[in-house]
């Protein structure tokens, strides 16, 4: 029995306190994307301000209840300690779902880090989110980094047998969608679809102001093709869902959400309301504190909060963040972000259960 995702249903209601973390752990990483946007932005960082497993396990016991935990990097697999980062959350905030995306390059540590976190995270959905973004030498080449794809695809073998043997494990493909394979998309999503043991796949649109710029340049068309693709194999029973509780919930999310990502860089405007700072936040490797991974304004560093994720965020530079942020007009396509703001959002909910009807209809 995994931990249900219902029992957040009231910050629908009541935006009070984050639900959903992401949690940029490194900057190291042994691949080299051109189109990283972490990599290159905010100021210069060491190993050595990474914050440690004891100031993590004194931030995690200062926050509540999670629905999602989500890692980011840098290659997630790269700090020695993940599963024990991924076990001290569990133990104190008890996340409905946790994301491990990796650029699957070191098959073997993959494998033993994450089926540690598997034999201690029983009541947790535990997500490994495979990157690829294009077939063979297509695939290193986006990536700049030889012999990706090969690793890649170890990385998938290694971890399918772990379907069988953990009902909570998910493991499933993300691809982001860039001006290097958008004309590719239709070979990939049907690649993607020979993986059976790949039960999901996601489709992210490149973002981040320092991602390099000719990896931007994307034509809304072929996205929107890409989206619709992708929408029609799941209400003909060509693709998986998750096989979470909640699973159909879900992949009538995911439907929208592509949609609205669509719509908002079409027209180039917020479409529905964030909830960045409120329910959302990003904590970086050195303790910095932000709205969301896209924001330059920090809400503060978490060292000088006493590693108190909720005096931190009740400071006043924070609120006045969170209140900047709510009544703002940024936008931007953050396909986790989106989930939010779709699920907590009760003016979304007649066409949620429109995608959810088309779905679940025999």
């Amino acid at each position: 029995m995994t931990y249900s995702p219902f029992r957040h249903a009231g910050s629908a209601l009541w935006k009070r306190g984050p639900i959903q973390l992401t949690f940029f752990v490194t900057r190291a990483c042994n691949a080299n994307c051109p189109f990283c946007f972490y990599l290159q932005s905010k100021s210069e960082k060491t190993k050595e301000e990474e914050l440690t497993l004891g100031e993590i396990r004194k931030i995690s016991k200062s926050m509540g209840s999670l629905l999602w935990l989500l890692f980011s990097g840098g290659e997630i697999y790269l700090r020695r300690d993940i599963a024990d980062i991924t076990k001290t959350f569990y133990d104190n905030n008890r996340p409905a779902i946790i994301t491990l995306p990796t650029n699957g390059l070191l098959p073997d540590v993959i494998f033993e880090k994450t089926e540690e976190i598997l034999k201690h995270c029983k009541k947790s959905v535990v997500a490994v989110k495979l990157s690829l973004d294009g077939i063979g030498e297509e695939h290193d080449k986006i990536r700049g980094t030889e012999g990706n794809f090969k690793n890649l695809m170890e990385t998938y073998e290694t971890l399918s047998p772990l379907l069988e043997k953990y009902p909570n494990f998910e493991l499933g493909i993300n691809t982001v969608f860039c001006s290097e394979n958008q004309d590719k998309m239709d070979e990939i999503i049907d690649f993607v679809k020979t993986l059976e043991n790949a039960k999901t796949h996601t489709l992210s649109m490149i973002r981040g102001e320092l991602a390099s710029e000719g990896y931007k340049d994307t034509d809304l068309i072929l996205y929107r093709k890409a989206v619709l693709k992708m929408e029609g194999d799941l209400k003909e029973g060509k693709a998986n869902i998750y096989r979470f509780k909640g699973a159909r919930l879900k992949a009538a999310q995911d439907i929208l959400q592509r949609r609205l990502i669509y719509e908002t860089q079409q027209k180039q405007k917020r479409l529905i309301p964030c909830y960045g700072g409120a329910l959302n936040i990003v904590l970086s490797e050195n303790g910095d504190v932000y709205p969301c991974e896209l924001s330059i304004q920090k809400m503060g560093n978490i060292r000088d909060f006493d590693f108190d994720i909720k005096k931190l965020l009740n400071s006043k530079e924070a609120k006045s963040i969170a209140r900047d942020i709510k009544k703002g007009d940024c936008y931007c396509s953050h396909e986790c972000y989106f989930m939010t703001n779709i699920l907590f959002n009760p003016k979304m909910y007649p066409k949620l259960l429109k995608e959810y009807l088309s779905l679940s209809a025999p």
